[in-house]
């Protein structure tokens, strides 16, 4: 049953109006064409009354991750940023441990719940994802493995549900 205070908290949120989010594909291999989370990002951010600011598809690069990640963080329209890709453990797998360094408080629940609800549908492999959340210079950040199914799991179960309610608690 939920609190008292997390129902007014949403209400508030509600309020607010539409959240501003900015989606980046992490990818040596998806272009613009072949990209299907961003497609469906697009598609569920507009359906779900939100704003999308921007799409972008940058390489498996640590450099170029950090950099669409400051550059975002940096602009004033923007609430919230999903990366997808780059989780995983693989040796080209950086977009964890660049987000990691500059994320200043952790949502830690968010990579358990992800990786819980992989669990049921993937079995022993969901440990592999570094899925990950947080708040950047006031603005959430979200990092999911970049396999489609991650990416709906991530959205309809976690992202959406909580979205207004968390872009109201980042700034309140």
């Amino acid at each position: 049953m939920e609190s008292k205070s997390t129902a007014e908290h949403r209400k508030h949120a509600a309020e607010r109006g539409p959240v501003t989010l900015a989606v980046v594909t992490v990818s040596d291999t998806r272009t613009s064409k072949t990209d299907a989370n961003q497609a469906y990002l697009r598609d569920q951010i507009e359906r779900s009354g939100n704003i999308l600011h921007s799409v972008q598809i940058v390489p498996d690069d640590p450099d170029r991750v950090q950099a669409a990640l400051l550059e975002l963080a940096d602009d004033l329209s923007v609430q919230v940023i999903l990366f997808n890709g780059g989780t995983g453990i693989s040796r080209r797998d950086r977009t964890f441990d660049v987000l990691n360094r500059q994320i200043e408080k952790e949502l830690t629940g968010f990579g358990e719940l992800f990786r819980m609800l992989s669990y049921e549908q993937i079995g022993a492999a969901a440990m592999m994802s570094r899925a990950t959340a947080g708040v950047c210079s006031g603005k959430l950040v979200f990092s999911v493995p970049g396999s489609p199914a991650a990416v709906q799991l991530a959205w309809e179960r976690l992202i959406q549900p909580e979205l207004a309610h968390l872009a109201w608690e980042v700034t309140r």
